[in-house]
C-alpha cells in the first residue's frame, strides 16, 4: 500500500475519532444576588446507555470547575437538549468561563465555548443579568 494511501486511510480514520462527541448548541448563564445559574443545549447522537451525553461543566480559565451538571440518562429522542444548573458563584475578578460537555465514549469534547462574561451575547451564549 503506498504511503498516500496509508495517509488518507488515517486521516479518514482521525475524523471519525471525533465524530461522536457532544457539541455544545447554546448557554444562557443568569446572575442574581452574586450567584449564577445556567442552561446548557447539548447534541449527541445518544444512542443508549453505553453511549450518550453524560455531563457539562462550567470552568474557568485555568480549568478549575465552577459548576458541574451530571447526566443520568440517555435523550435518544430528545435532541437536542437543555438542562440546567444553579447555584454556582463564579471568584471575583473571572472574566471568561467555558462550557465543557462530555460523553460516556469519547471523553471532554474539544468543543469548548468560551464565554466572555462581560459581554451579555456572543456566538453560542447570551447573559441575562
Amino acid at each position: 500500500m503506498s504511503k498516500r494511501m496509508l495517509f488518507l486511510i488515517f486521516l479518514s480514520a482521525s475524523g471519525m475519532a471525533h465524530a461522536g462527541d457532544v457539541k455544545i448548541e447554546f448557554a444562557e448563564l443568569r446572575q442574581y444576588a452574586g450567584n449564577w445559574s445556567a442552561s446548557v443545549t447539548l447534541k449527541h447522537a445518544d444512542s443508549g446507555w453505553d453511549h450518550y451525553a453524560d455531563d457539562w461543566r462550567i470552568v474557568d480559565s485555568k480549568g478549575n470547575v465552577l459548576g458541574n451538571r451530571v447526566l443520568y440518562h440517555p435523550h435518544v429522542d430528545e435532541q437536542p437538549f437543555t438542562r440546567s444548573l444553579s447555584g454556582m458563584t463564579f471568584p471575583a475578578g473571572i472574566t471568561t468561563v467555558f462550557v465543557e460537555a462530555h460523553d460516556k465514549v469519547h471523553g471532554w469534547s474539544p468543543d469548548r465555548l468560551q464565554i466572555d462574561l462581560g459581554k451579555d451575547k456572543g456566538p453560542r451564549y447570551r447573559i441575562l443579568r
